[in-house]
């Protein structure tokens, strides 16, 4: 892998955009687990209410077209942290188990590496899942400050492998690189790293920070703690985003009485689709009207909720159309925060930060976004409108013979249903051809 020594001189996208003070902002991303496209009432949720997210997508931007790195956790989490596919990372191929000896490598530059060189104070509270056999791999060695949270999914307890010959210890709980507690009442888990997030907010409010808080809820066991269960009518799935919502409340009321509320970015997203596995029942996550859920790379596998606000900065009320990736997240922060560094990889993140303060001065048809399946190879990609589906792994009946090549327009059909390839044989050649030379480069 290869380290460009690059200097940059980062700017300030708008007088309007940043405040005239030189304060840094605050940074908070909040990322749910497994939490589907449809499972927020301002995406269309029936069956359960997200008041106080809904509230965040009235007072600021909600994306239509948002893309995290992978469909499962661990590669998402790396493509977010590093701004990169996580082929680049060697984080492409599924998902981390305890008995994994690897990791996201020290030598990968994440975003919060940046900020902390900036300034910035740093939390990753909630799931890591990047790795955790030795401290090498886990948060306090990746940039973040402070730790507290479990290193696995929380399906990952005492879990017996019979394939690997090893059974799974109790889940265990840092605080930074300390096990501090292990095969906890999942119960209380919304309720606990809420707040460790309030306590960090708190008692950082003085200074720069970022706050990556990553919930392990609504990933299966689901769990909801006693104050909100059967408090919606879609069972305990139903109950536990309610729970969340709560939580996203809890962030909200804790800035602002802070008195940071104008000074601070808060981003809601998820890691990957919903998963509507047999073991979910029918109460599960929805990503309706997107076809497949998490694993696959159909729409709803990759595309999932993003609501971004920060007021005073951010247009209230407002719908973004216009594709943006979680990669996206890294070089947007590294320029609103005015972070400088001389040591950066050629990223595969995009600044959008113009897309955040002033939507029409951005527009990018064309953007480029590949999907990788859970087997670390590429399966589609998308540029503009049109979507390409070469291979498929996973959401696909084996059954019916091998998998056809197939084109979907997604501006007219987000559900994938009207395969388009026959009638634009050069747009196909067109989007192979993308395939093609980001495999090429992938193996360089």
């Amino acid at each position: 892998m290869k380290i460009f020594k690059v200097s940059i001189v980062l700017f300030i996208v708008t007088v309007s955009a940043l405040s005239a003070q030189n304060t840094k902002p605050n940074i908070i991303v909040i990322f749910a687990d497994d939490l589907g496209y449809a499972d927020l009432g301002s995406y269309g949720a029936e069956f359960f209410k997200t008041p106080n997210l809904d509230s965040m997508a009235n007072n600021g931007m909600r994306y239509t077209d948002f893309y995290v790195g992978a469909s499962v956790c661990s590669p998402s989490r790396a493509a977010l942290l590093t701004g990169n596919y996580p082929i680049k990372s060697n984080m492409h191929k599924g998902v981390l188990f305890p008995f994994s000896k690897g990791g996201l490598l020290p030598s990968e530059l994440t975003i919060t590496e940046v900020l902390k060189s900036n300034g910035y104070k740093t939390a990753c509270i909630g799931k890591w899942h990047l790795g955790h056999e030795t401290s090498e791999y886990m948060p306090n060695n990746q940039g973040f400050d402070y730790y507290y949270g479990i290193p696995y999914s929380n399906d990952m307890d005492a879990r017996n492998y019979p394939n690997q010959n090893y059974k799974a210890p109790p889940l265990p709980m840092y605080k930074n690189t300390e096990i501090v507690d292990e095969g906890m009442d999942q119960r209380f888990f919304t309720k606990r790293f809420t707040k460790e997030s309030v306590e960090f907010i708190t008692k950082n409010s003085d200074q720069p920070f970022f706050l990556y808080l990553a919930h392990p809820m609504p990933h299966t066991p689901v769990h909801v703690s006693p104050d909100f269960m059967h408090s919606s009518k879609y069972g305990r799935y139903g109950d536990a985003i309610q729970e969340l919502d709560w939580s996203v409340g809890e962030i909200i009321k804790t800035v602002e009485a802070q008195g940071i509320t104008n000074n601070t970015l808060i981003l809601f997203t998820s890691d990957n689709g919903p998963d509507q596995g047999f073991w979910m029942g029918t109460n599960h996550g929805k990503a309706t009207p997107l076809k497949g859920s998490k694993g696959t790379t159909w729409e709803g596998g990759m595309r999932v909720p993003l609501i971004a606000t920060w007021p005073g900065k951010i247009p209230a009320n407002t719908t973004n159309e216009e594709l943006v990736t979680a990669m996206d997240i890294f070089p947007t922060v590294v320029n609103i925060t005015q972070s400088k560094f001389s040591e950066v990889k050629n990223i595969d993140g995009r600044d959008v930060s113009n897309l955040l303060f002033n939507m029409s001065s951005f527009k990018n048809k064309d953007a480029v976004f590949f999907y990788y399946a859970t087997n670390g190879k590429i399966e589609a990609v998308r540029k503009g409108n049109w979507k390409l589906h070469i291979a498929k792994t996973k959401g696909w009946d084996q059954t019916q013979g091998k998998f056809q090549i197939c084109l979907f327009d997604l501006s007219t059909d987000f559900g994938e249903i009207k395969d388009l390839s026959k009638d634009f044989p050069k747009k196909v050649s067109e989007l192979k051809a993308l395939i093609n030379d980001k495999n090429k480069a992938d193996l360089k």
